[in-house]
């Protein structure tokens, strides 16, 4: 029995009676959902099922499905930077952290990580991964310019690929575990070597990228680009 459904006293998500609702009853069980289909969309009517309730009434407590997804990632933010254990003077750690929380945040419930790079959620979430990324960036030496310059950076990798890598995944086998390869390029690049010989003799290599790996070098480049600037300054 779900989570869900034992609040509510009934099983498989359907309840007898009238369903009494708030935001983090569907909060709950949209996460739920996402975590549990690993689709790349959130249907309405698959989260009317779980809570037992017509589709409709969750827009009573949502303005608009845009706003419900606002809160679901604001949520997600949250728990990649809950899951954060590094202490704040370890500060390269603490990015690296939030980022791999982030993935994996992401690639468990694809459909929400989906709207990462077009929804700003103004959210506690939110706000808590910005803090953390501007203290780390700030202890790190960096002046305030430097610090929100490097924040931008970071945010807009961990932000863009992963919620890439998660829509990737979900559209490919969403039933695949965790842990399964996931490589950068989808199938061998068949191309001509005559027209491409770089391309021919790097194939190879190209085959081997794996985009999690990818993803964390990226977030290795923002953190080195911090110390060189510090190194640079205190010489």
């Amino acid at each position: 029995m779900t989570q869900i459904s034992k609040r509510a006293g009934g099983s498989s998500g359907r309840r007898s009676g009238k369903v009494r609702l708030d935001q983090e009853l569907i909060i709950e069980a949209a996460l739920e959902v996402a975590q549990e289909t690993r689709g790349a969309t959130l249907h309405a009517k698959e989260l009317g099922v779980r809570l037992g309730a017509d589709p409709t009434s969750i827009y009573r407590h949502f303005r608009n499905k845009q706003h419900l997804m606002e809160a679901l990632l604001d949520e997600l933010n949250a728990r990649a930077v809950r899951a954060v254990t590094a202490p704040p003077e370890h500060w390269q750690e603490r990015l690296r952290q939030l980022a791999q929380f982030t993935l994996v945040e992401y690639r468990t419930h694809p459909a929400i990580a989906a709207e990462a790079m077009v929804l700003t959620t103004h959210g506690p979430g939110e706000h808590d991964a910005i803090e953390l990324m501007l203290d780390a960036f700030t202890r790190a030496g960096l002046d305030a310019e430097g610090a929100v310059q490097h924040y931008a950076l970071l945010s807009t990798h961990i932000l863009s690929v992963a919620s890439g890598i998660a829509i990737a995944h979900a559209e490919s086998d969403p039933k695949s575990s965790d842990d399964a390869p996931s490589p950068w390029y989808d199938g061998p690049i068949l191309a001509d070597p005559r027209t491409h010989p770089r391309i021919a003799q790097c194939s190879l290599q190209l085959a081997a990228l794996e985009d999690r790996e990818l993803f964390m070098r990226g977030v290795d480049s923002v953190i080195q680009s911090a110390e060189r600037i510090v190194t640079a300054r205190t010489a």
